[in-house]
């Protein structure tokens, strides 16, 4: 502050026709900070969304030729930008990317569901081989409960869950979704993956956010509620629980009988993901915090699995900006650490196809900015990037801007302790 004070001092008896003093040279500028070392662990992972071909393949109906093109574009570009993990989609709507005696084939792949790729051949088994000849690791994607999607276009195949068990099956708003109430339907969602795991060589299971579905409204714009009155009056009634809490139930038993089918699959190594909507539940929020609630619409009180350690990691889709209050990137990130007491792993999802050539777009910061919060909140943890489009189309210079940044070294998935190691 003197210094200051002297040099205008100085500049003001210049100005009045004063012989000028002698300036000081100016102290030269400090040197930048080096950028900080990225870490030798950290999950860098990707989605590849298969429903209605966001991601892959590009359009229904490619030749298998073509399809396999894609996949080897898609993974080079992976392993070239420095991630070290794809999440694919294998279970759109109660269908398969991959033969499957439960399921028919996802109409994502001919535009007909249960027409197998011609010539013939096994998309998953595509793309684990060529994910792990690429150092990648493969997890494998399902949806548990939904069985038509709104952009679904073929008629069902006779082996689809909505024509071999309509019981289970409920038409809610355009969409089919499995009823979470019956016991049976959701073996049939554990069968499907333990299925998978027997036979393919994934280094993960992981479910998305759709539990309940996402309430739709009426032409009045009232609320629907969910129509499962039938299992409810078999399963649910003589429970002793609210309807809420037995719809709690259902998803919560769910994902505890998947981590245990997890574990007891013989392939001890195998990770168990979960990426829920990223909003806590109404009564836990920090202050300033608002929003959907999944605890009291989709039944998802991803709270206690994180308590009961009924996963390996969590990937809470934080799909917002930082500078959006209600929904704080930041703030946001803190509290589901905080809500980890055992310790297990927290990668934010990214909402990285929010870039792209449209006026509202995010700019390309917006995504450094979040994985350097991550960074910064929990070294060595990690993130997931929803989805893999917007890396492989470079979107505003994206894929350029995290390699100069913060992909300029490799690196390894985080060790999960817990898990034994792969042989």
């Amino acid at each position: 502050m003197q210094r200051r004070k002297a040099l205008t001092a100085v500049a003001m008896m210049g100005l009045a026709g004063c012989a000028p003093l002698p300036i000081p040279p100016a102290e030269p500028p400090a040197p930048p900070a080096p950028p900080a070392k990225p870490p030798a662990r950290e999950f860098r992972a990707a989605w590849v969304a298969t429903v209605a071909n966001i991601d892959w393949p590009s359009r229904k109906a490619l030749s298998s030729a073509e399809q396999i093109v894609e996949i080897h574009a898609l993974l080079d570009r992976a392993a070239a930008l420095g991630l070290n993990t794809i999440i694919l989609q294998v279970r759109t709507s109660a269908d398969a990317l991959y033969p499957s005696a439960l399921e028919p084939w996802s109409e994502y792949l001919s535009g007909t569901q249960g027409q197998a790729p011609e010539p013939f051949y096994d998309p998953l088994a595509t793309w684990v081989s060529e994910a792990h000849a690429r150092g990648l690791e493969l997890h494998a994607w399902f949806n548990p409960y939904r069985a038509r999607q709104s952009q679904a276009r073929s008629a069902a195949a006779a082996g689809h869950l909505s024509q071999t068990r309509p019981d289970w099956v409920k038409r809610y708003g355009d969409q089919l979704w499995i009823d979470p109430g019956e016991p049976a339907a959701a073996a049939h969602t554990l069968a499907v993956v333990r299925d998978v795991l027997q036979r393919y060589d994934v280094d993960g299971i992981h479910i998305d956010d759709y539990f309940y579905p996402y309430p739709v409204q009426d032409g009045n714009k009232q609320e629907l509620d969910f129509p499962d009155e039938p299992s409810w009056q078999r399963h649910g009634r003589a429970s002793g629980l609210s309807r809420a809490d037995w719809r709690r139930d259902n998803v919560d038993r769910l994902v505890q009988q998947l981590y245990q089918l997890v574990r007891e699959a013989g392939k001890p190594w195998v990770k168990l993901g979960i990426s829920p909507f990223g909003l806590p539940r109404p009564d836990l929020r920090p202050a300033g915090i608002a929003g959907f609630s999944q605890y009291d619409k989709l039944y998802a009180d991803v709270e206690r699995w994180l308590r009961e350690g009924w996963l390996d990691y969590l990937a809470p889709q934080l799909y917002w900006p930082r500078a959006q209050t209600a929904q704080a990137f930041e703030v946001l990130l803190d509290y589901w650490h905080g809500q980890n007491p055992l310790g297990r792993h927290i990668y934010p999802g990214l909402f990285t196809s929010r870039i792209s050539d449209k006026a509202d777009s995010w700019p390309v910061d917006e995504i450094l900015g979040q994985i350097a919060l991550t960074r910064a909140r929990a070294p060595g943890s990690g993130h997931a990037h929803f989805s893999i489009v917007a890396l492989a189309q470079n979107r505003r210079g994206l894929a350029d801007a995290l390699l100069a940044g913060p992909y300029a070294e490799p690196a390894l998935p985080p060790v999960m302790p817990w898990l034994a190691p792969r042989p």
